[in-house]
């Protein structure tokens, strides 16, 4: 049975988190992982990337010297490639990125990458806590004495007020996610991720469905 380490507010240790095997402890499937940070990547692309070709180019369509007894290389025109200003040879043009993904795999892949992370030792849990208002100090001496110094973390809330949210945007290399909003891309993307006990156990209810 897969646990996570387990602290209070204050940084006092409890008993370790048992958590479900068929979400943290799955053998991961790489290539889901790769399908669906590939596709994440590619949808915030906006795809307005664009270059105009020798027809689009504005200017005079006149040929820019007569074709023989100059000695230079023959020339048709000024929106050529070959001249500055000139039109670009297989340029990108706007398009759409977007890529879909099914469920399962996405399912899949979020339980697969939670699975290489707790097996890294790579979560961690900490008991719920309310803030009547925004205080970074609170938040980060949190992390403090969990034990997250230096690290890229993930925090994980079920409940995300406008004080927690205030209070954790300024902290160096962390990033809040509501449990809704989770993604594979998170997951891979940090060092550690940090449950609120609700969190967590909204975590295992949504992927045990």
């Amino acid at each position: 049975m897969p646990t996570a380490e387990l602290f209070s507010i204050a940084g006092e240790k409890r008993t370790p988190v048992e958590l479900m095997p068929s979400i943290f402890a799955i053998e991961p499937s790489e290539h889901a992982i790769y399908q669906v940070v590939k596709a994440y990547r590619n949808n915030q692309r906006q795809g307005t990337a664009s270059t105009k070709n020798r027809s689009q180019v504005r200017g005079r369509g006149r040929k820019p010297w007569r074709q023989k007894g100059t000695g230079r290389a023959r020339a048709g025109t000024y929106s050529s490639p070959l001249f500055v200003g000139g039109g670009v040879v297989f340029g990108p043009s706007p398009h759409s990125y977007r890529e879909r993904t099914q469920k399962k795999v996405r399912r899949l892949a979020l339980k697969s990458a939670l699975s290489i992370k707790s097996r890294e030792n790579g979560l961690k849990v900490v008991e719920d806590f309310a803030l009547e208002e925004p205080k970074t100090r609170r938040i980060a001496e949190m992390l403090q004495v969990c034990g997250t110094k230096g690290e890229k973390i993930l925090f994980v809330v079920s409940e995300s007020s406008d004080a927690i949210r205030k209070s954790c945007r300024n902290i160096p290399n962390l990033t809040l996610r509501h449990i809704d909003s989770l993604c594979v891309y998170d997951v891979v993307d940090v060092d550690l991720i940090l449950f609120t006990r609700s969190g967590l156990a909204k975590t295992e209810d949504m992927l045990s469905l």
